[in-house]
């Protein structure tokens, strides 16, 4: 009787330790595996070549022409984190910085996150409660009435039809209701970081650079021109953000956002009246889809030659950041004007997908 008692303890452990060990491995379970990620610091970077992942080799050079054609200046392709393509055009080397521009939107949404992960805020509070009464024209009931994500969703209701980057009360005036209209309202975005820093009590660019920047070994700055806030980096450091975003929040083992939920709403639809919208990421595959400057709606596909899955941030003057996780892909393309000259999604990017689909097919 007592060797069964004995067993029987023994083999309650092995369970146990079986179980735990399980329940270790499925918490925050790498997304792919294969997935690589350059050491922080450091300029190594693993590479792999176009023949190993069977591409077609003979697409590459059309590629490249069509990007020094188009005013490129930095260009990058990861495959499952590796670099399969790194090009520099005129005086622009890996150490140039650009401005993100509107891409950089992408940096914001994903602080809010993080900022909500540590219960500094909360997507649905009022705006009001981190910015202060009186930061627009609107009525106290108007302004509390907006929260953090109208902000991030476009839909504050603000009127657009004045300077669009203005942050002056005078120029947040009320035109809807909040989230029953949609428009790129870019001054209701430049208030997202306001309202980070007043969650904090602290300054924004120091938590970024702290919970994000940092830890996935980017480097580059907040620039203020004007009323709007770019951030200004180099290639690489746009690639590592795409990688992060790849991975859902995770570098390596690091869990810079652990809220999955968050991520995925981010990076889905956010309202009903733009599908291809998310919290300040544009998304492929959509039946339909708004652009900036224009209160119309267009059917079909944002970029129709590119992956239904596609999520990307897009900027002024063509600055693209594209992940793609059906193709494990990252694409970034920094520069000048490639000849649409929006402030975000343009032709350009339905003519760059038609050279990396032939490239990636």
């Amino acid at each position: 009787m007592r060797k069964i008692n004995v067993l029987l303890v023994l083999l309650t452990f092995l369970v146990g330790l079986s179980c735990s060990s399980d329940d270790s491995s499925s918490s925050n379970p790498p997304l792919n595996e294969d997935l690589y990620f350059p050491p922080l610091n450091s300029d190594t970077w693993e590479t792999t070549s176009i023949a190993d992942i069977g591409w077609n080799e003979d697409a590459l050079q059309p590629l490249l022409d069509f990007l020094e054609t188009t005013d490129t200046k930095s260009f990058m392709i990861l495959h499952n984190g590796r670099i399969v393509n790194e090009s520099y055009f005129g005086n622009t080397t890996s150490t140039s910085n650009n401005p993100w521009f509107s891409a950089g939107k992408t940096l914001t949404a994903f602080m809010v996150g993080v900022a909500q992960e540590e219960g500094f805020l909360d997507l649905n509070d009022s705006s009001s409660n981190y910015l202060g009464t009186g930061w627009s024209s609107l009525t106290t009931e108007q302004e509390n009435a907006i929260t953090i994500k109208h902000h991030i969703s476009m839909t504050t209701g603000l009127d657009y039809n004045v300077d669009f980057t203005c942050t002056d009360p005078e120029c947040l005036t009320y035109l809807n209701p909040p989230v029953t209209y949609w428009y790129y309202h870019n001054a209701p975005y430049t208030l997202t970081q306001s309202i980070i820093s007043g969650a904090l009590n602290s300054d924004f660019d120091s938590y970024f650079n702290l919970k994000l920047r940092d830890k996935i070994g980017m480097q580059g700055s907040w620039i203020q021109v004007g009323y709007n806030k770019f951030f200004f980096s180099n290639a690489r450091s746009m690639a590592r953000f795409g990688l992060l975003c790849l991975n859902k929040g995770i570098w390596d083992d690091d869990i810079v956002l652990g809220d999955s939920n968050y991520f995925n709403e981010m990076t889905n639809t956010s309202q009903n009246m733009n599908p291809a919208y998310g919290y300040l990421w544009w998304l492929n595959g959509k039946s339909s889809y708004r652009l900036p400057s224009s209160e119309s709606s267009y059917s079909g596909k944002l970029i129709p030659n590119a992956p239904d899955d596609l999520i990307a941030g897009l900027g002024a003057v063509d600055q693209k950041l594209y992940v793609v996780p059906s193709k494990k892909l990252v694409v970034i393309r920094m520069g000048n004007d490639g000849g649409a000259g929006e402030l975000g999604p343009s032709g350009y990017d339905n003519l760059l997908w038609e050279k990396l689909s032939a490239l990636i097919n």
